[in-house]
Protein backbone atom coordinates (compact mmCIF):
# COMPACT_ATOMS: atom_id res chain seq x y z
CA UNK A 1 0.00 0.00 0.00
CA UNK A 2 1.01 3.61 -0.50
CA UNK A 3 2.27 5.62 2.47
CA UNK A 4 -0.88 7.72 2.88
CA UNK A 5 -3.14 4.69 2.75
CA UNK A 6 -1.08 2.83 5.38
CA UNK A 7 -1.05 5.83 7.72
CA UNK A 8 -4.75 6.62 7.24
CA UNK A 9 -5.84 3.03 7.92
CA UNK A 10 -3.60 2.71 10.96
CA UNK A 11 -4.61 6.01 12.52
CA UNK A 12 -8.34 5.48 11.85
CA UNK A 13 -8.13 1.92 13.16
CA UNK A 14 -6.95 3.27 16.51
CA UNK A 15 -9.83 5.73 16.67
CA UNK A 16 -8.04 8.93 15.62
CA UNK A 17 -8.25 11.33 12.68
CA UNK A 18 -5.33 11.88 10.31
CA UNK A 19 -4.74 15.61 9.91
CA UNK A 20 -1.51 15.80 7.94
CA UNK A 21 1.47 13.79 6.65
CA UNK A 22 4.80 15.50 5.97
CA UNK A 23 7.95 13.85 4.68
CA UNK A 24 11.33 15.57 4.64
CA UNK A 25 14.38 14.88 2.49
CA UNK A 26 16.28 13.92 5.65
CA UNK A 27 14.01 10.92 6.16
CA UNK A 28 11.73 12.42 8.81
CA UNK A 29 8.15 11.24 8.58
CA UNK A 30 5.83 13.56 10.52
CA UNK A 31 2.25 12.47 11.16
CA UNK A 32 -0.29 14.79 12.77
CA UNK A 33 -3.36 13.26 14.42
CA UNK A 34 -6.45 14.55 16.20
CA UNK A 35 -9.43 13.15 18.06
CA UNK A 36 -12.39 12.65 15.70
CA UNK A 37 -15.15 15.24 15.73
CA UNK A 38 -18.65 13.90 16.27
CA UNK A 39 -20.37 17.07 15.10
CA UNK A 40 -22.71 16.75 18.07
CA UNK A 41 -24.80 19.75 19.06
CA UNK A 42 -27.81 20.43 21.22
CA UNK A 43 -28.89 18.20 24.08
CA UNK A 44 -26.19 15.77 25.18
CA UNK A 45 -23.39 17.61 23.34
CA UNK A 46 -20.22 18.57 25.24
CA UNK A 47 -20.45 22.10 26.69
CA UNK A 48 -18.37 24.91 25.11
CA UNK A 49 -14.72 24.69 26.11
CA UNK A 50 -14.99 20.96 26.90
CA UNK A 51 -13.18 19.84 23.75
CA UNK A 52 -10.65 17.10 24.43
CA UNK A 53 -7.11 17.11 23.10
CA UNK A 54 -4.61 14.52 21.94
CA UNK A 55 -2.24 13.51 24.72
CA UNK A 56 1.35 12.24 24.72
CA UNK A 57 -0.03 8.78 25.46
CA UNK A 58 -2.21 8.97 22.33
CA UNK A 59 0.82 9.90 20.22
CA UNK A 60 2.88 7.07 21.71
CA UNK A 61 0.14 4.53 20.97
CA UNK A 62 -0.11 5.64 17.33
CA UNK A 63 3.68 5.69 17.02
CA UNK A 64 4.01 2.06 18.12
CA UNK A 65 1.33 0.86 15.71
CA UNK A 66 2.66 2.93 12.82
CA UNK A 67 6.20 1.62 13.29
CA UNK A 68 4.86 -1.91 12.95
CA UNK A 69 2.61 -1.11 9.95
CA UNK A 70 5.31 0.78 8.06
CA UNK A 71 7.81 -2.02 8.58
CA UNK A 72 5.34 -4.63 7.34
CA UNK A 73 4.66 -2.57 4.19
CA UNK A 74 8.38 -1.95 3.62
CA UNK A 75 8.03 1.86 3.62
CA UNK A 76 11.40 3.54 4.03
CA UNK A 77 11.96 6.32 6.57
CA UNK A 78 14.60 7.23 9.15
CA UNK A 79 12.57 8.82 11.93
CA UNK A 80 8.89 8.89 12.79
CA UNK A 81 7.24 11.76 14.65
CA UNK A 82 3.58 11.66 15.68
CA UNK A 83 2.08 14.85 17.09
CA UNK A 84 -1.17 16.67 17.78
CA UNK A 85 -2.19 19.74 15.78
CA UNK A 86 -0.76 23.07 16.89
CA UNK A 87 -2.74 26.28 17.13
CA UNK A 88 -2.34 26.68 13.35
CA UNK A 89 -4.11 23.42 12.53
CA UNK A 90 -4.68 22.97 8.78
CA UNK A 91 -8.25 22.82 7.50
CA UNK A 92 -8.70 20.53 4.52
CA UNK A 93 -12.14 18.92 4.43
CA UNK A 94 -15.72 20.14 4.62
CA UNK A 95 -15.91 18.54 8.07
CA UNK A 96 -12.91 20.61 9.22
CA UNK A 97 -14.73 23.80 8.24
CA UNK A 98 -17.92 22.65 9.96
CA UNK A 99 -15.94 21.81 13.08
CA UNK A 100 -14.18 25.17 13.35
CA UNK A 101 -16.95 27.48 12.14
CA UNK A 102 -16.92 30.66 14.18
CA UNK A 103 -13.15 30.64 14.74
CA UNK A 104 -10.57 32.96 13.17
CA UNK A 105 -8.72 31.38 10.26
CA UNK A 106 -6.05 32.30 7.71
CA UNK A 107 -6.77 31.45 4.07
CA UNK A 108 -4.63 31.65 0.96
CA UNK A 109 -6.48 31.58 -2.36
CA UNK A 110 -5.19 29.92 -5.52
CA UNK A 111 -6.04 33.00 -7.57
CA UNK A 112 -5.85 36.65 -6.51
CA UNK A 113 -9.18 38.35 -5.86
CA UNK A 114 -9.90 41.98 -6.68
CA UNK A 115 -13.64 42.14 -6.30
CA UNK A 116 -15.91 44.27 -4.18
CA UNK A 117 -16.59 42.95 -0.70
CA UNK A 118 -18.98 44.35 1.88
CA UNK A 119 -18.30 48.10 2.30
CA UNK A 120 -14.92 48.04 0.65
CA UNK A 121 -12.51 46.99 -2.08
CA UNK A 122 -9.66 44.51 -1.78
CA UNK A 123 -6.42 44.70 -3.72
CA UNK A 124 -6.51 42.94 -7.08
CA UNK A 125 -3.34 41.05 -6.17
CA UNK A 126 -4.41 39.96 -2.70
CA UNK A 127 -4.56 36.24 -1.96
CA UNK A 128 -4.23 36.04 1.84
CA UNK A 129 -6.99 36.89 4.28
CA UNK A 130 -7.72 36.44 7.97
CA UNK A 131 -11.20 36.51 9.44
CA UNK A 132 -13.93 34.68 11.30
CA UNK A 133 -15.12 31.57 9.46
CA UNK A 134 -18.84 31.48 8.70
CA UNK A 135 -21.16 29.51 6.45
CA UNK A 136 -22.13 31.70 3.49
CA UNK A 137 -25.65 33.03 3.91
CA UNK A 138 -28.23 33.54 1.20
CA UNK A 139 -29.00 37.12 0.21
CA UNK A 140 -32.56 38.37 0.30
CA UNK A 141 -34.56 36.73 -2.44
CA UNK A 142 -31.65 34.52 -3.55
CA UNK A 143 -30.53 30.98 -2.87
CA UNK A 144 -27.39 30.44 -0.83
CA UNK A 145 -24.25 29.79 -2.87
CA UNK A 146 -22.53 26.67 -1.52
CA UNK A 147 -19.38 27.55 0.36
CA UNK A 148 -17.94 29.59 3.18
CA UNK A 149 -16.91 33.13 3.98
CA UNK A 150 -14.53 34.93 6.29
CA UNK A 151 -15.67 38.12 8.00
CA UNK A 152 -13.32 40.80 9.27
CA UNK A 153 -12.85 44.50 9.94
CA UNK A 154 -9.77 46.65 9.37
CA UNK A 155 -10.08 48.26 12.79
CA UNK A 156 -6.67 48.72 14.46
CA UNK A 157 -6.02 46.46 17.44
CA UNK A 158 -6.54 48.03 20.86
CA UNK A 159 -3.58 47.80 23.24
CA UNK A 160 -4.15 46.76 26.87
CA UNK A 161 -5.25 49.79 28.91
CA UNK A 162 -5.84 51.91 25.83
CA UNK A 163 -8.98 54.05 25.89
CA UNK A 164 -11.26 53.95 22.89
CA UNK A 165 -13.32 57.02 22.11
CA UNK A 166 -17.06 56.38 22.06
CA UNK A 167 -17.31 58.85 19.19
CA UNK A 168 -15.07 56.81 16.93
CA UNK A 169 -17.08 55.10 14.22
CA UNK A 170 -16.65 51.33 14.04
CA UNK A 171 -14.70 50.01 11.07
CA UNK A 172 -16.95 48.51 8.37
CA UNK A 173 -17.39 44.75 8.36
CA UNK A 174 -16.14 42.97 5.27
CA UNK A 175 -16.89 39.49 4.03
CA UNK A 176 -15.20 37.35 1.41
CA UNK A 177 -16.89 34.21 0.15
CA UNK A 178 -15.02 31.17 -1.15
CA UNK A 179 -15.33 27.47 -1.87
CA UNK A 180 -12.84 24.80 -0.81
CA UNK A 181 -11.78 24.37 -4.43
CA UNK A 182 -10.60 27.99 -4.51
CA UNK A 183 -8.23 27.54 -1.56
CA UNK A 184 -4.52 26.89 -1.72
CA UNK A 185 -4.32 26.62 2.06
CA UNK A 186 -6.46 27.23 5.14
CA UNK A 187 -5.39 27.10 8.80
CA UNK A 188 -6.62 28.17 12.18
CA UNK A 189 -5.10 31.56 12.92
CA UNK A 190 -2.14 31.48 15.33
CA UNK A 191 -3.83 33.46 18.05
CA UNK A 192 -2.65 32.68 21.58
CA UNK A 193 -5.61 32.24 23.91
CA UNK A 194 -6.34 30.66 27.25
CA UNK A 195 -9.78 29.65 26.07
CA UNK A 196 -10.91 27.05 23.60
CA UNK A 197 -8.77 25.01 21.29
CA UNK A 198 -5.59 27.11 21.37
CA UNK A 199 -5.04 26.19 25.01
CA UNK A 200 -4.46 22.58 24.01
CA UNK A 201 -1.05 23.29 22.56
CA UNK A 202 0.77 20.54 20.71
CA UNK A 203 1.99 17.17 21.96
CA UNK A 204 4.18 14.73 20.16
CA UNK A 205 5.97 11.43 20.28
CA UNK A 206 8.93 10.57 18.08
CA UNK A 207 11.35 7.76 17.55
CA UNK A 208 14.59 7.36 15.63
Amino acid sequence: MALKEVVEQTVAGLGYELVEIQRSAAGLLRVTIDLPWSGASGAGAPPPGAEQFVTVEDCEKVTRQLLFALEVEGIDFKRLEVSSPGIDRPLRSEQDFERFAGQVIDVTLKEAVGTLVADGQVSASRKKFQGRLERRQAELGQEATPGWQIVWTDAPSVKPGQRVSKKRLPAPTRALGFTLDELREARLASIVSFKGRASGGSTESNTD
